[in-house]
């Protein structure tokens, strides 16, 4: 179908062989625990992804070379930088990369990001707190998030509760969004979008989001009928400039959820923002 507003995903896993190549067996989690479909939990190559996302109205996607734990755990895995790159150099109107961050690098990952803006093009950096058992207010992420505002890029961290068990290798859940308010009291200048709505603590994300002028919220990982209520009325009206969309491909297939966002008592305006407008401002494309 034709879709009046053409999305930008600011959320989005590679799927491709060599993306999974990487990674340990997660069936558990996406197909038993999520729900992913098996066609999504299966490899998607690009050209594929870029099907999907047309029939999504979705013009763009952020991709995310994630770094999800600590390097060599067998329970985790690091995306190469240069992997997301090589997806973006192949279709740059469609793709804009995310540098993963794992705060135990020290230096060496300050650099590495730096290196990922500066000539891979990055448009910003991504983490996933609980994966470290590191809150997002913790001092090994700050070194991090000076590099950010050096590069007057964003960074994207999971908040909310960790939707992973897996009882060789438990995570507690160290997202709570309070602790951004130390990151943005310390940082003013940073750039911050708080991932996966903040679920059980929307209603606290939404408060740093009201109280920080550069504090976001990813509408992401979380189907749009079972968002809290607060939350959408805080996107249609005084949050509409700070929620950018997001599936967290494959959590969240790209055409169902437009069909669910679609749904949603929205004002025109307020899709227009939430869709596409936010991101473009906040990522300055």
């Amino acid at each position: 179908m034709a879709h009046d507003i053409l999305a930008i995903d600011a959320v989005v896993n590679l799927r491709s062989a060599e993306a999974l190549a990487l990674q340990p067996d997660r069936r558990r989690f996406y197909v038993d625990k999520m729900r992913v479909a098996e066609s999504s939990f299966a490899p998607v190559d690009l050209d594929e992804m870029l099907g999907r996302m047309d029939a999504a109205g979705t013009e763009i996607a952020f991709l995310i070379a994630a770094k999800v734990g600590v390097r060599h755990h067998p329970a985790c895995y690091h995306v190469p930088y240069e992997l997301v790159a090589d997806a973006v150099q192949k279709h740059p109107q469609r793709f804009k990369g995310l540098a993963g961050i794992d705060p135990t690098e020290g230096m060496a990952g300050v650099r590495a990001l730096e290196k990922a803006v500066r000539e891979y093009g990055f448009i910003g950096a991504h983490t996933y707190p609980h994966w470290f058992e590191l809150a997002p207010d913790h001092a090994r992420y700050y070194p991090f998030y000076a590099k950010c505002v050096e590069l007057d890029i964003p960074i994207q961290m999971q908040v909310g509760q960790s939707m992973i068990y897996d009882p060789t290798y438990p995570r507690r859940s160290t997202g709570r969004p309070i602790a951004i308010d130390a990151v943005a009291c310390d940082f003013p200048e940073l750039k911050v979008v708080g991932i996966h709505v903040g679920i059980p603590w929307a209603e606290e994300m939404i408060a740093m989001a009201w109280k920080h002028a550069n504090v976001h919220i990813g509408c992401d990982a979380h189907r749009p009928p079972y968002w809290p209520e607060t939350f959408v009325k805080y996107m249609n009206s005084y949050g509409q400039d700070k929620v950018i969309f997001g599936t967290d491909f494959p959590v969240l297939d790209f055409e169902r959820t437009r069909a669910d966002f679609d749904a949603l008592p929205l004002k025109p305006e307020v899709r227009r923002k939430v869709l596409r407008d936010n991101a473009l401002r906040l990522y300055r494309l």
